[in-house]
Protein backbone atom coordinates (compact mmCIF):
# COMPACT_ATOMS: atom_id res chain seq x y z
CA UNK A 1 0.00 0.00 0.00
CA UNK A 2 1.32 3.33 -1.68
CA UNK A 3 1.86 6.22 1.37
CA UNK A 4 1.35 9.85 -0.13
CA UNK A 5 3.97 12.09 1.41
CA UNK A 6 1.93 15.15 0.55
CA UNK A 7 -1.21 13.85 2.43
CA UNK A 8 1.14 13.33 5.33
CA UNK A 9 2.57 16.82 5.57
CA UNK A 10 -0.81 18.90 4.78
CA UNK A 11 -1.84 16.60 7.81
CA UNK A 12 0.65 17.58 9.75
CA UNK A 13 0.67 21.39 8.73
CA UNK A 14 -3.31 21.37 9.60
CA UNK A 15 -2.76 19.97 13.02
CA UNK A 16 0.42 22.66 13.45
CA UNK A 17 -2.44 25.43 12.60
CA UNK A 18 -5.02 23.67 14.95
CA UNK A 19 -2.57 23.54 17.83
CA UNK A 20 -1.42 27.65 16.64
CA UNK A 21 -5.24 28.37 17.35
CA UNK A 22 -4.90 26.64 21.18
CA UNK A 23 -1.99 28.18 21.59
CA UNK A 24 -3.86 31.68 21.33
CA UNK A 25 -6.54 31.22 23.27
CA UNK A 26 -4.62 29.91 25.79
CA UNK A 27 -3.11 33.31 25.78
CA UNK A 28 -5.83 34.92 25.22
CA UNK A 29 -7.82 33.55 28.09
CA UNK A 30 -4.86 33.92 30.49
CA UNK A 31 -5.22 37.94 29.40
CA UNK A 32 -8.52 37.70 30.39
CA UNK A 33 -7.38 36.40 33.60
CA UNK A 34 -4.71 38.91 33.94
CA UNK A 35 -7.69 41.46 33.31
CA UNK A 36 -9.94 40.41 36.29
CA UNK A 37 -7.26 40.09 38.65
CA UNK A 38 -5.23 43.64 38.15
CA UNK A 39 -9.01 45.00 37.35
CA UNK A 40 -9.52 44.23 40.95
CA UNK A 41 -6.06 45.25 42.48
CA UNK A 42 -6.64 48.63 40.74
CA UNK A 43 -10.50 48.83 42.21
CA UNK A 44 -10.10 52.23 44.64
CA UNK A 45 -7.39 53.70 41.97
CA UNK A 46 -8.59 57.02 41.01
CA UNK A 47 -8.05 57.20 37.60
CA UNK A 48 -8.26 53.41 36.45
CA UNK A 49 -11.04 50.97 35.61
CA UNK A 50 -11.70 47.18 34.04
CA UNK A 51 -12.16 48.99 30.75
CA UNK A 52 -8.91 51.11 30.93
CA UNK A 53 -7.09 47.97 32.10
CA UNK A 54 -8.39 45.68 29.65
CA UNK A 55 -7.16 48.36 26.81
CA UNK A 56 -4.13 48.71 28.32
CA UNK A 57 -3.02 45.54 28.37
CA UNK A 58 -4.21 44.42 24.79
CA UNK A 59 -2.18 47.64 23.94
CA UNK A 60 1.03 46.11 25.54
CA UNK A 61 0.17 42.41 24.26
CA UNK A 62 0.09 43.80 20.82
CA UNK A 63 3.21 45.36 21.00
CA UNK A 64 4.65 42.54 22.59
CA UNK A 65 3.13 39.87 19.47
CA UNK A 66 4.42 43.24 16.93
CA UNK A 67 7.90 42.38 18.25
CA UNK A 68 7.86 38.75 18.08
CA UNK A 69 6.27 38.55 14.92
CA UNK A 70 8.94 40.90 13.32
CA UNK A 71 5.76 43.26 12.71
CA UNK A 72 3.83 41.50 10.49
CA UNK A 73 1.15 40.83 13.28
CA UNK A 74 -0.03 42.56 16.11
CA UNK A 75 -3.69 40.34 17.33
CA UNK A 76 -4.02 36.69 18.74
CA UNK A 77 -6.69 36.06 17.48
CA UNK A 78 -8.48 37.72 14.03
CA UNK A 79 -11.27 40.09 14.03
CA UNK A 80 -14.53 39.08 13.26
CA UNK A 81 -18.04 41.81 13.02
CA UNK A 82 -20.16 38.40 13.64
CA UNK A 83 -18.05 37.03 16.80
CA UNK A 84 -18.48 40.81 18.38
CA UNK A 85 -22.05 40.89 16.63
CA UNK A 86 -23.48 37.89 17.17
CA UNK A 87 -21.49 36.58 20.16
CA UNK A 88 -20.05 39.31 22.25
CA UNK A 89 -22.91 41.97 22.37
CA UNK A 90 -25.90 39.67 22.96
CA UNK A 91 -24.72 39.29 26.49
CA UNK A 92 -23.83 42.56 27.49
CA UNK A 93 -27.14 44.18 26.07
CA UNK A 94 -29.44 41.59 27.38
CA UNK A 95 -27.86 41.60 30.96
CA UNK A 96 -28.51 46.07 30.65
CA UNK A 97 -32.09 45.10 30.48
CA UNK A 98 -32.41 42.42 32.82
CA UNK A 99 -30.66 44.07 35.82
CA UNK A 100 -31.98 47.73 35.25
CA UNK A 101 -34.04 49.56 37.62
CA UNK A 102 -36.90 49.61 35.80
CA UNK A 103 -38.84 52.14 37.90
CA UNK A 104 -36.56 54.77 37.38
CA UNK A 105 -35.69 54.42 33.78
CA UNK A 106 -39.59 54.26 32.78
CA UNK A 107 -39.76 57.04 34.96
CA UNK A 108 -37.15 59.14 32.84
CA UNK A 109 -38.14 57.59 29.83
CA UNK A 110 -38.87 60.16 27.53
CA UNK A 111 -35.78 61.84 28.89
CA UNK A 112 -34.07 58.53 28.12
CA UNK A 113 -35.39 58.71 24.59
CA UNK A 114 -34.48 62.38 24.04
CA UNK A 115 -30.91 61.74 24.59
CA UNK A 116 -30.42 58.38 23.52
CA UNK A 117 -32.71 58.60 20.07
CA UNK A 118 -33.01 62.48 18.84
CA UNK A 119 -29.64 63.28 20.00
CA UNK A 120 -28.37 60.33 18.22
CA UNK A 121 -29.62 61.69 15.29
CA UNK A 122 -28.63 64.80 15.77
CA UNK A 123 -25.13 63.94 16.80
CA UNK A 124 -25.44 61.88 13.29
CA UNK A 125 -26.18 65.08 11.44
CA UNK A 126 -23.48 67.04 12.52
CA UNK A 127 -20.96 64.77 12.00
CA UNK A 128 -21.60 63.83 8.70
CA UNK A 129 -22.33 67.32 7.65
CA UNK A 130 -19.10 68.34 9.36
CA UNK A 131 -16.98 65.51 7.65
CA UNK A 132 -18.81 66.50 4.22
CA UNK A 133 -18.02 70.09 4.29
CA UNK A 134 -14.05 69.63 6.10
CA UNK A 135 -13.02 66.02 4.40
CA UNK A 136 -13.27 67.83 0.86
CA UNK A 137 -10.24 69.44 1.37
CA UNK A 138 -8.11 66.37 1.92
CA UNK A 139 -8.50 65.07 -1.69
CA UNK A 140 -10.28 61.99 -0.52
CA UNK A 141 -12.62 62.91 -3.48
CA UNK A 142 -13.87 58.60 -3.56
CA UNK A 143 -15.59 59.60 0.32
CA UNK A 144 -19.51 59.75 -1.27
CA UNK A 145 -22.40 60.69 0.63
CA UNK A 146 -22.99 57.29 1.79
CA UNK A 147 -19.51 57.41 3.23
CA UNK A 148 -19.88 60.47 5.04
CA UNK A 149 -23.65 59.23 6.63
CA UNK A 150 -21.72 56.06 7.52
CA UNK A 151 -18.69 57.83 9.28
CA UNK A 152 -21.71 60.02 11.06
CA UNK A 153 -23.67 56.61 12.26
CA UNK A 154 -20.28 54.86 13.55
CA UNK A 155 -19.03 58.31 15.84
CA UNK A 156 -22.59 58.61 16.59
CA UNK A 157 -21.83 55.26 18.38
CA UNK A 158 -21.11 55.97 22.05
CA UNK A 159 -19.74 53.83 24.64
CA UNK A 160 -20.78 54.70 28.77
CA UNK A 161 -18.65 51.98 29.98
CA UNK A 162 -16.37 54.12 32.33
CA UNK A 163 -18.92 56.43 33.04
CA UNK A 164 -21.41 53.25 34.12
CA UNK A 165 -18.46 51.77 36.09
CA UNK A 166 -18.36 54.92 38.76
CA UNK A 167 -21.86 55.91 39.47
CA UNK A 168 -23.80 53.78 41.67
CA UNK A 169 -27.32 53.49 40.59
CA UNK A 170 -28.66 53.27 44.30
CA UNK A 171 -27.12 57.03 45.01
CA UNK A 172 -27.55 58.63 41.80
CA UNK A 173 -30.31 57.06 40.20
CA UNK A 174 -31.53 60.06 37.96
CA UNK A 175 -28.32 60.32 36.42
CA UNK A 176 -27.95 56.19 36.12
CA UNK A 177 -30.29 56.08 34.71
CA UNK A 178 -30.10 58.64 31.90
CA UNK A 179 -26.55 58.19 30.84
CA UNK A 180 -27.42 54.00 30.91
CA UNK A 181 -30.80 54.61 29.31
CA UNK A 182 -29.55 56.95 26.45
CA UNK A 183 -25.97 54.58 26.31
CA UNK A 184 -28.72 51.37 24.98
CA UNK A 185 -30.88 53.56 23.05
CA UNK A 186 -28.00 55.23 21.33
CA UNK A 187 -25.97 52.24 20.32
CA UNK A 188 -29.50 50.76 18.99
CA UNK A 189 -30.39 53.93 17.12
CA UNK A 190 -26.47 54.11 15.94
CA UNK A 191 -26.36 50.54 14.16
CA UNK A 192 -30.23 50.97 13.15
CA UNK A 193 -29.32 54.20 11.25
CA UNK A 194 -25.74 52.38 9.73
CA UNK A 195 -28.28 49.63 8.73
CA UNK A 196 -30.87 52.11 6.69
CA UNK A 197 -27.89 53.88 5.35
CA UNK A 198 -26.96 51.05 4.00
CA UNK A 199 -29.74 49.56 2.60
CA UNK A 200 -30.81 52.68 0.71
CA UNK A 201 -29.62 54.40 -2.68
CA UNK A 202 -28.27 57.34 -1.28
CA UNK A 203 -26.42 58.86 -4.71
CA UNK A 204 -29.79 61.16 -5.53
CA UNK A 205 -31.19 62.20 -2.20
CA UNK A 206 -34.82 63.69 -2.16
CA UNK A 207 -37.46 64.13 -0.53
CA UNK A 208 -39.23 60.75 -1.28
CA UNK A 209 -35.78 59.29 -0.12
CA UNK A 210 -35.50 61.04 2.87
CA UNK A 211 -39.31 60.01 4.27
CA UNK A 212 -38.76 56.35 3.61
CA UNK A 213 -35.29 56.56 5.24
CA UNK A 214 -37.64 58.26 8.63
CA UNK A 215 -39.83 55.49 7.58
CA UNK A 216 -37.77 52.59 7.63
CA UNK A 217 -35.73 53.89 10.75
CA UNK A 218 -39.43 53.88 12.78
CA UNK A 219 -40.18 50.36 10.98
CA UNK A 220 -36.88 49.33 12.60
CA UNK A 221 -37.50 50.46 15.84
CA UNK A 222 -40.91 49.70 16.74
CA UNK A 223 -41.04 46.10 15.25
CA UNK A 224 -37.50 45.11 17.48
CA UNK A 225 -39.01 46.84 20.84
CA UNK A 226 -42.30 44.38 19.85
CA UNK A 227 -40.21 41.50 19.31
CA UNK A 228 -38.04 41.69 22.49
CA UNK A 229 -41.31 41.79 24.52
CA UNK A 230 -43.40 39.14 22.81
CA UNK A 231 -39.93 36.59 23.14
CA UNK A 232 -40.26 37.64 27.08
CA UNK A 233 -44.27 37.45 27.35
CA UNK A 234 -43.71 34.13 25.79
CA UNK A 235 -41.02 32.66 27.67
CA UNK A 236 -42.59 33.86 30.88
CA UNK A 237 -45.71 32.11 29.59
CA UNK A 238 -44.17 28.94 28.73
CA UNK A 239 -41.95 28.52 32.13
CA UNK A 240 -45.24 29.55 34.52
CA UNK A 241 -47.26 26.91 32.82
CA UNK A 242 -45.02 23.92 32.52
CA UNK A 243 -43.38 25.27 35.53
CA UNK A 244 -39.89 23.03 35.16
CA UNK A 245 -38.63 23.39 38.59
CA UNK A 246 -40.61 20.81 39.85
CA UNK A 247 -38.06 18.06 37.51
CA UNK A 248 -35.04 20.11 37.18
CA UNK A 249 -33.71 24.08 37.70
CA UNK A 250 -31.25 23.55 35.47
CA UNK A 251 -34.03 23.16 32.02
CA UNK A 252 -36.08 26.74 33.29
CA UNK A 253 -32.35 28.38 33.71
CA UNK A 254 -31.20 26.92 30.19
CA UNK A 255 -34.44 28.04 28.69
CA UNK A 256 -34.17 31.70 30.18
CA UNK A 257 -30.85 32.09 28.64
CA UNK A 258 -31.88 29.89 25.35
CA UNK A 259 -34.76 32.39 24.68
CA UNK A 260 -33.04 35.40 25.63
CA UNK A 261 -30.17 34.82 22.65
CA UNK A 262 -33.17 33.88 20.47
CA UNK A 263 -34.64 36.96 20.82
CA UNK A 264 -31.43 38.84 19.52
CA UNK A 265 -31.10 36.19 16.26
CA UNK A 266 -34.92 36.52 15.97
CA UNK A 267 -34.62 39.94 15.13
CA UNK A 268 -30.87 39.46 13.18
CA UNK A 269 -33.33 36.31 11.14
CA UNK A 270 -35.94 39.81 9.93
CA UNK A 271 -33.03 42.33 10.00
CA UNK A 272 -34.54 44.09 12.81
CA UNK A 273 -32.35 45.24 15.55
CA UNK A 274 -31.06 43.25 17.94
CA UNK A 275 -29.57 45.31 20.47
CA UNK A 276 -33.09 46.66 20.91
CA UNK A 277 -35.06 43.32 21.11
CA UNK A 278 -32.62 41.73 23.72
CA UNK A 279 -32.39 44.62 25.20
CA UNK A 280 -36.19 44.86 25.57
CA UNK A 281 -36.46 40.77 26.20
CA UNK A 282 -34.13 41.51 29.24
CA UNK A 283 -36.65 43.90 30.56
CA UNK A 284 -39.89 41.63 30.44
CA UNK A 285 -38.07 38.83 31.32
CA UNK A 286 -36.59 40.35 34.36
CA UNK A 287 -40.68 41.43 35.56
CA UNK A 288 -42.42 38.32 34.34
CA UNK A 289 -40.16 35.01 33.45
CA UNK A 290 -37.31 35.89 36.18
CA UNK A 291 -40.73 35.59 39.24
CA UNK A 292 -41.49 32.16 37.66
CA UNK A 293 -38.75 30.24 38.01
CA UNK A 294 -37.40 29.03 41.88
CA UNK A 295 -35.80 30.49 44.04
CA UNK A 296 -32.31 28.46 43.08
CA UNK A 297 -32.84 29.48 39.77
CA UNK A 298 -33.05 33.30 40.06
CA UNK A 299 -30.14 33.06 42.03
CA UNK A 300 -28.32 31.33 39.33
CA UNK A 301 -29.67 33.66 36.15
CA UNK A 302 -28.86 36.86 37.94
CA UNK A 303 -24.96 35.94 38.74
CA UNK A 304 -25.10 33.70 34.81
CA UNK A 305 -26.17 36.66 33.00
CA UNK A 306 -24.13 39.06 34.98
CA UNK A 307 -20.70 36.86 34.25
CA UNK A 308 -21.81 36.54 30.77
CA UNK A 309 -21.54 40.26 30.68
CA UNK A 310 -18.75 40.97 32.03
CA UNK A 311 -16.48 38.68 30.21
CA UNK A 312 -17.89 39.65 27.11
CA UNK A 313 -16.94 43.44 27.85
CA UNK A 314 -13.68 42.67 28.98
CA UNK A 315 -13.17 40.60 26.02
CA UNK A 316 -14.22 43.32 23.62
CA UNK A 317 -11.61 45.84 25.45
CA UNK A 318 -8.60 43.39 25.40
CA UNK A 319 -8.95 43.07 21.81
CA UNK A 320 -9.55 46.59 20.59
CA UNK A 321 -5.99 47.29 22.26
CA UNK A 322 -4.67 44.32 20.68
CA UNK A 323 -6.25 45.27 17.21
CA UNK A 324 -5.31 48.96 17.29
CA UNK A 325 -1.52 48.18 16.05
CA UNK A 326 -2.66 46.50 13.21
CA UNK A 327 0.46 47.22 11.14
CA UNK A 328 -1.59 46.41 7.94
CA UNK A 329 -3.44 49.78 7.93
CA UNK A 330 -1.19 51.92 9.67
CA UNK A 331 1.44 51.11 7.13
CA UNK A 332 -1.29 52.67 4.07
CA UNK A 333 -1.28 56.30 5.81
CA UNK A 334 2.44 56.32 6.89
CA UNK A 335 3.42 58.62 4.01
CA UNK A 336 0.66 61.29 5.31
CA UNK A 337 0.93 61.03 8.77
CA UNK A 338 -0.04 64.76 9.52
CA UNK A 339 -2.74 64.59 7.36
CA UNK A 340 -4.25 61.11 9.80
CA UNK A 341 -3.06 63.25 12.64
CA UNK A 342 -5.70 65.97 11.01
CA UNK A 343 -8.69 63.64 10.28
CA UNK A 344 -8.86 62.26 13.74
CA UNK A 345 -8.92 65.32 15.30
CA UNK A 346 -11.67 66.51 13.53
CA UNK A 347 -13.50 63.61 13.64
CA UNK A 348 -13.07 63.93 17.63
CA UNK A 349 -13.67 67.55 17.43
CA UNK A 350 -16.98 66.76 15.71
CA UNK A 351 -17.75 64.20 17.89
CA UNK A 352 -17.55 66.99 20.91
CA UNK A 353 -19.51 69.78 19.69
CA UNK A 354 -22.32 67.24 18.39
CA UNK A 355 -22.22 65.70 21.67
CA UNK A 356 -22.54 69.00 23.14
CA UNK A 357 -25.15 70.04 20.56
CA UNK A 358 -27.80 68.21 21.71
CA UNK A 359 -27.02 67.31 25.90
CA UNK A 360 -27.97 70.88 27.13
CA UNK A 361 -30.65 71.70 24.85
CA UNK A 362 -32.48 68.58 25.12
CA UNK A 363 -31.97 69.31 29.32
CA UNK A 364 -33.27 72.24 29.14
CA UNK A 365 -36.23 71.20 27.52
CA UNK A 366 -36.77 67.90 29.55
CA UNK A 367 -36.28 70.46 32.67
CA UNK A 368 -39.48 72.20 31.24
CA UNK A 369 -41.60 68.91 31.71
CA UNK A 370 -40.51 68.12 35.14
CA UNK A 371 -41.93 70.45 38.44
CA UNK A 372 -40.02 68.97 41.47
CA UNK A 373 -36.35 70.10 41.69
CA UNK A 374 -35.21 66.41 42.39
CA UNK A 375 -36.08 64.95 38.61
CA UNK A 376 -34.58 68.08 36.76
CA UNK A 377 -30.98 67.35 35.31
CA UNK A 378 -28.75 69.70 36.99
CA UNK A 379 -25.87 71.50 34.92
CA UNK A 380 -23.78 69.29 36.86
CA UNK A 381 -25.52 65.94 36.01
CA UNK A 382 -25.48 67.75 32.46
CA UNK A 383 -22.02 68.12 31.85
CA UNK A 384 -21.62 64.67 33.47
CA UNK A 385 -24.14 62.94 30.72
CA UNK A 386 -21.99 65.14 28.08
CA UNK A 387 -18.81 63.66 29.34
CA UNK A 388 -20.58 59.81 29.01
CA UNK A 389 -21.35 60.11 25.49
CA UNK A 390 -17.69 61.08 24.30
CA UNK A 391 -15.88 57.84 24.35
CA UNK A 392 -16.06 55.64 21.33
CA UNK A 393 -15.70 52.04 22.03
CA UNK A 394 -16.54 48.25 20.46
CA UNK A 395 -19.59 49.25 18.32
CA UNK A 396 -17.70 51.89 16.66
CA UNK A 397 -15.34 49.87 15.45
CA UNK A 398 -17.51 47.16 14.23
CA UNK A 399 -19.54 49.78 12.09
CA UNK A 400 -16.18 51.02 10.80
CA UNK A 401 -14.98 47.11 9.78
CA UNK A 402 -18.36 46.42 8.14
CA UNK A 403 -18.48 49.85 5.92
CA UNK A 404 -14.52 50.38 4.87
CA UNK A 405 -12.42 47.09 6.15
CA UNK A 406 -13.88 44.19 4.77
CA UNK A 407 -13.73 45.75 1.44
CA UNK A 408 -10.32 46.56 0.45
CA UNK A 409 -8.10 47.31 3.94
CA UNK A 410 -5.47 48.85 1.76
CA UNK A 411 -7.26 51.10 -0.17
CA UNK A 412 -6.09 54.28 1.32
CA UNK A 413 -9.97 56.08 1.73
CA UNK A 414 -10.76 53.06 3.68
CA UNK A 415 -7.80 52.95 6.00
CA UNK A 416 -7.89 56.89 6.78
CA UNK A 417 -11.20 56.21 7.96
CA UNK A 418 -10.20 52.98 10.00
CA UNK A 419 -7.34 54.27 11.25
CA UNK A 420 -8.98 57.50 12.56
CA UNK A 421 -11.56 54.88 14.32
CA UNK A 422 -8.94 53.63 16.10
CA UNK A 423 -7.32 56.46 17.34
CA UNK A 424 -10.37 58.73 18.48
CA UNK A 425 -11.64 54.75 20.08
CA UNK A 426 -8.19 54.88 22.05
CA UNK A 427 -7.49 58.22 22.64
CA UNK A 428 -11.43 59.14 24.07
CA UNK A 429 -11.29 55.52 26.08
CA UNK A 430 -7.78 56.40 27.81
CA UNK A 431 -7.83 60.18 28.32
CA UNK A 432 -11.58 60.83 28.99
CA UNK A 433 -12.02 57.07 30.66
CA UNK A 434 -9.06 58.08 33.07
CA UNK A 435 -10.42 61.47 33.64
CA UNK A 436 -13.77 60.33 34.32
CA UNK A 437 -13.16 59.15 38.31
CA UNK A 438 -12.17 62.77 39.44
CA UNK A 439 -14.56 64.32 37.34
CA UNK A 440 -17.30 62.93 38.43
CA UNK A 441 -15.98 62.88 42.11
CA UNK A 442 -15.21 66.49 41.49
CA UNK A 443 -19.00 68.04 39.82
CA UNK A 444 -21.22 65.17 42.79
CA UNK A 445 -21.75 65.40 46.00
CA UNK A 446 -20.06 63.21 48.24
CA UNK A 447 -22.05 59.83 49.48
CA UNK A 448 -23.30 61.52 52.52
CA UNK A 449 -25.37 63.71 50.93
CA UNK A 450 -26.47 61.72 48.02
CA UNK A 451 -27.92 59.61 50.81
CA UNK A 452 -29.39 62.28 52.01
CA UNK A 453 -30.92 63.52 48.83
CA UNK A 454 -32.12 60.18 47.72
CA UNK A 455 -34.26 59.45 51.48
CA UNK A 456 -35.88 62.42 50.78
CA UNK A 457 -36.98 61.50 47.28
CA UNK A 458 -40.34 60.31 47.14
CA UNK A 459 -38.00 57.37 45.21
CA UNK A 460 -36.02 55.40 47.81
CA UNK A 461 -33.76 52.59 47.44
CA UNK A 462 -35.65 50.10 48.76
CA UNK A 463 -38.63 51.12 46.09
CA UNK A 464 -36.15 50.32 44.06
CA UNK A 465 -36.94 45.96 44.17
CA UNK A 466 -40.21 46.67 42.75
CA UNK A 467 -39.89 46.34 38.72
CA UNK A 468 -41.41 47.75 35.94
CA UNK A 469 -43.03 50.75 36.75
CA UNK A 470 -43.22 49.92 40.44
CA UNK A 471 -46.02 47.66 39.93
CA UNK A 472 -45.83 44.66 43.20
CA UNK A 473 -46.62 44.46 46.75
CA UNK A 474 -43.68 46.39 47.96
CA UNK A 475 -45.16 49.85 46.85
CA UNK A 476 -45.16 51.97 49.61
CA UNK A 477 -48.43 53.56 51.19
CA UNK A 478 -46.47 56.98 50.16
CA UNK A 479 -45.95 55.85 46.73
CA UNK A 480 -50.02 54.92 46.31
CA UNK A 481 -50.69 56.80 42.57
CA UNK A 482 -54.19 58.62 42.85
CA UNK A 483 -56.76 57.17 39.86
CA UNK A 484 -56.31 60.21 37.63
CA UNK A 485 -59.67 62.00 37.29
CA UNK A 486 -59.66 63.85 34.27
CA UNK A 487 -57.68 64.74 30.91
CA UNK A 488 -55.97 67.55 32.62
CA UNK A 489 -54.65 65.54 35.17
CA UNK A 490 -53.42 63.02 32.58
CA UNK A 491 -51.38 66.41 31.04
CA UNK A 492 -50.26 67.71 34.00
CA UNK A 493 -49.09 64.39 36.14
CA UNK A 494 -48.48 62.15 32.91
CA UNK A 495 -45.89 60.16 34.70
CA UNK A 496 -48.37 59.54 37.35
CA UNK A 497 -51.13 58.38 34.99
CA UNK A 498 -50.00 56.40 33.10
CA UNK A 499 -48.41 54.80 36.03
CA UNK A 500 -51.68 54.20 37.24
CA UNK A 501 -52.94 52.78 34.39
CA UNK A 502 -50.39 50.23 33.57
CA UNK A 503 -50.62 49.26 37.16
CA UNK A 504 -54.34 48.59 36.52
CA UNK A 505 -53.65 46.53 33.06
CA UNK A 506 -51.00 44.47 34.77
CA UNK A 507 -52.63 43.59 37.84
CA UNK A 508 -55.69 42.55 35.85
CA UNK A 509 -54.58 40.95 32.88
CA UNK A 510 -50.83 40.55 32.01
CA UNK A 511 -49.65 38.87 35.78
CA UNK A 512 -52.44 36.54 36.00
CA UNK A 513 -51.01 34.77 32.74
CA UNK A 514 -47.85 35.49 32.34
CA UNK A 515 -46.82 35.20 36.42
CA UNK A 516 -44.43 37.92 38.58
CA UNK A 517 -43.87 39.19 41.52
CA UNK A 518 -46.23 37.19 44.08
CA UNK A 519 -47.82 34.77 41.57
CA UNK A 520 -46.81 31.33 42.06
CA UNK A 521 -45.70 28.57 39.54
CA UNK A 522 -48.97 27.07 37.98
CA UNK A 523 -48.97 23.56 38.75
CA UNK A 524 -50.40 20.69 36.24
CA UNK A 525 -53.05 18.80 38.21
CA UNK A 526 -53.76 21.40 40.58
CA UNK A 527 -57.08 22.84 40.70
CA UNK A 528 -56.09 26.54 40.34
CA UNK A 529 -53.02 28.09 39.38
CA UNK A 530 -52.42 28.76 42.63
CA UNK A 531 -51.92 32.88 42.06
CA UNK A 532 -52.46 35.27 45.15
CA UNK A 533 -55.70 36.23 43.71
Amino acid sequence: MAIDPSSIFSKLGAFTSDHDSIVSMNLFVALLCACIVIGHLLEENRWMNESITALIIGLCTGVVILLTTGGKSSHLLVFSEDLFFIYLLPPIIFNAGFQVKKKQFFRNFMTIILFGAVGTLISFGIISLGAKYIFEGFNLRRLDIGDYLAIGAIFSATDSVCTLQVLNQDETPLLYSLVFGEGVVNDATSVVLFNAIQSFDLSHINSGIALQFIGNFLYLFILSTLLGVLTGLLSAYIIRKLYFGRHSTDREVALMILMAYMSYMLAELFYLSGILTVFFCGIVMSHYTWHNVTESSRVTTKHAFATLSFVAEIFIFLYVGMDALDIERWRVVSDSPKKSVQFSSILLGLVLIGRAAFVFPLSFLSNLTKKSAHEKVSIRQQVIVWWAGLMRGAVSMALAYNKFALSNTKDKKNAFVITSTITVVLFSTMVFGLMTKPLIRLLLPSPKHLVRMASSEPTTPKSFIVPLLGNGQAIESNQSVPRPSSLRMLLTTPTNTVHYYWRKFDDGFMRPVFGGRGFVPFVPGSPTDRSNH
